[in-house]
């Protein structure tokens, strides 16, 4: 980045609630919150790979976060829900990655003076970036990168994970590059 760009000076937010954690993620990550649906299991996950749902003709694979870190759990009681997040890898084999939510995320915007890391210095869990004070909430700041990484090597996606009109597009884009 140039040091003469100019940064926004405020951003729009979720908090997305995930047992006892909050995730702090730009709005423009979330696609849309769901319902649970029950995942279709996939061989050989690890814990925190709950499966794959599927969401507007994609099988999208479901994340427990409070897994993946070892954070509790939360409120069983509480209705769960589950936030699809426009994967960051740009990897036409994983657009979208899901996670486990209870209850709705919070809207928020934020500038840097709102955003106080808290971090100790101690090695953070797989899957987060930063641990940071937003206003009176304690929240991470995910490793989207990590995690896609982590999932493309887990998953075997193959062409019918993708849409078929996301299939003949790609199709049509491997030709004009091959030209």
């Amino acid at each position: 980045m140039n040091s003469d760009e100019v940064l926004p000076r405020e951003i729009r937010c979720v908090l997305v609630p995930a047992g006892e954690l909050r995730l702090l993620l730009p709005n423009a990550t979330i696609a849309e919150v769901i319902t649970q649906s029950t995942p279709e299991p996939v061989a050989r996950a690890p814990d925190w790979l709950l499966g794959r749902i599927a969401w507007r003709g994609w099988r999208v694979p479901l994340v427990s976060f409070t897994r993946l870190t070892g954070a509790a759990e939360g409120d069983a009681g509480l209705s769960g829900r589950v936030a699809v997040l426009k994967a960051l890898g740009d990897n036409p084999r994983l657009p979208f990655i899901a996670v486990m939510t209870e209850g709705f995320p919070r809207l928020t915007t934020l500038n840097a003076e709102l955003i106080i890391p808290t971090h100790d210095g101690s090695t953070l869990p797989a899957g987060v970036r930063a641990q940071v004070l937003v206003r009176d909430d304690v929240a991470v700041i995910p490793d989207l990168e990590w995690i896609e990484a982590e999932l493309l090597d887990l998953l075997d996606v193959s062409p019918g994970d993708i849409p078929q009109d996301e299939a003949n597009r790609g199709a049509s884009t491997d030709q004009d590059d091959h030209a």
